[in-house]
């Protein structure tokens, strides 16, 4: 098993800590296990230059020693769509260089849980998505879906464009977004009948998210996952 690629329904819906408490699951289980965030816009300047705090969750959750320009090789400043970040600062993006920095981690990892940015089609360059990122990687696909009004639509376009790019939805994640939102548990149970994919996980809305505790909620099983 060389990892997952996360995705989400939108922006915002908890990618990040889906990705980070699934690194600490399989490093539970024995393996080395990275974390990469490819391309992260939105971005703090530090001593060190700049940096992501999703990017920095990534590394933290990871029992390899690694430099943060290995886990997120593109920190772009401006938090708005990643291609007109990299235009901004004078960056070209290409699926052919995230996927040159991805090879040199997964070269020193037996699992790389890969976080994109946005939802499935976000634009990387003018021809290309994090999509074509993906099927490049040839990563089996995890979706996290935000629970709030609206996520079945998107939950179910995501997961048939995710099969129709030909790579595999290995399974999803309820995640709680708004909790007022009426019959989560209906909406859940609707999903669970219409994705082809296992719910992986169901992650509760959290002010302050415990990585640790959320990992133990992974149904690794229906990931073919063991120790």
């Amino acid at each position: 098993m060389n990892g997952f690629f996360i995705t989400g329904t939108d922006t915002g819906v908890g990618k990040t800590v889906v990705a980070a408490a699934l690194i600490h699951r399989l490093a539970e289980t024995g393996r080395r296990v990275a974390g990469m965030k490819p391309v992260a816009a939105g971005c703090l300047r530090s001593p060190e230059g700049w940096r992501n705090d999703d990017a920095l969750q990534l590394l933290a959750a990871g029992n390899i020693p690694l430099r943060y320009e290995e886990v997120n090789p593109f920190a772009l400043p401006a938090a708005i769509a990643p291609h007109l970040a990299a235009r901004e600062a004078g960056v070209k993006l290409s699926v052919a260089a995230l996927y040159a920095h991805y090879a040199q981690l997964a070269a020193r990892a037996e699992s790389v849980i890969v976080e994109g940015a946005g939802g499935w089609r976000v634009p990387l360059n003018e021809q290309e998505s994090f999509a074509d990122l993906a099927v490049a990687l040839k990563l089996p696909v995890i979706l996290v879906v935000g629970i709030r009004l609206g996520c079945l639509n998107h939950a179910l376009l995501s997961g048939e464009a995710i099969t129709r790019s030909g790579v595999r939805l290995a399974g999803w994640v309820a995640n709680i977004i708004d909790p007022t939102m009426e019959r989560i548990l209906e909406n859940i149970a609707a999903l669970e009948t219409r994705l082809a994919a296992p719910r992986l996980a169901t992650f509760p809305h959290l002010a302050h998210p415990d990585v640790a505790a959320l990992a133990a909620e992974f149904n690794l099983a229906a990931l073919a996952v063991r120790p």
